[in-house]
């Protein structure tokens, strides 16, 4: 039993290392860097313009390399940062950023549709909530790590 889980764990980490690699390939043939295309991507899907702490919380990303990516997408004017309230700030992607994510992370959630056309609801109400339930269990059991 324990050499079966070892293996099926294994598997799971394997599937999640080629998903990493999937994205970073899209993000190379977009020409931009990983952190790049998280951000655009979470922009994106929230319309073009969301909190920076939406786009830290949605993503994962250390905030250093969450800031060097909207230095980079700055310096290219490609989006906008502005106070928001208090110490938060609004991230907006300008019209050229707009532009800019319809040519790339557009094609790629338009990809991850597409990818998910074949699946039924249930199928993915089942993927997202056995994936949601992974992460949650996986979060209490490294945390107990450190409680030691």
């Amino acid at each position: 039993m324990a050499e079966s889980r070892g293996r099926e764990v294994h598997r799971i980490n394997c599937l999640n290392s080629e998903m990493d690699a999937l994205y970073h390939q899209a993000s190379v043939k977009m020409g931009i860097s990983d952190s790049v295309s998280i951000i655009l991507y979470n922009l994106y899907e929230a319309g073009g313009s969301c909190l920076l702490r939406d786009i830290c919380t949605a993503s994962g990303i250390s905030k250093q390399t969450l800031n060097s990516g909207l230095r980079t997408l700055e310096a290219r004017q490609l989006l906008q940062l502005e106070q928001h309230n208090g110490r938060s700030k609004r991230v907006t992607l300008t019209e050229a950023g707009r532009e800019f994510a319809q040519h790339t992370v557009a094609r790629l959630f338009q990809a991850e549709m597409d990818a998910f056309g074949s699946w039924t609801e249930e199928e993915i109400r089942t993927y997202v909530r056995l994936q949601e339930k992974y992460t949650a269990c996986l979060r209490q059991q490294i945390e107990k790590l450190w409680k030691l």
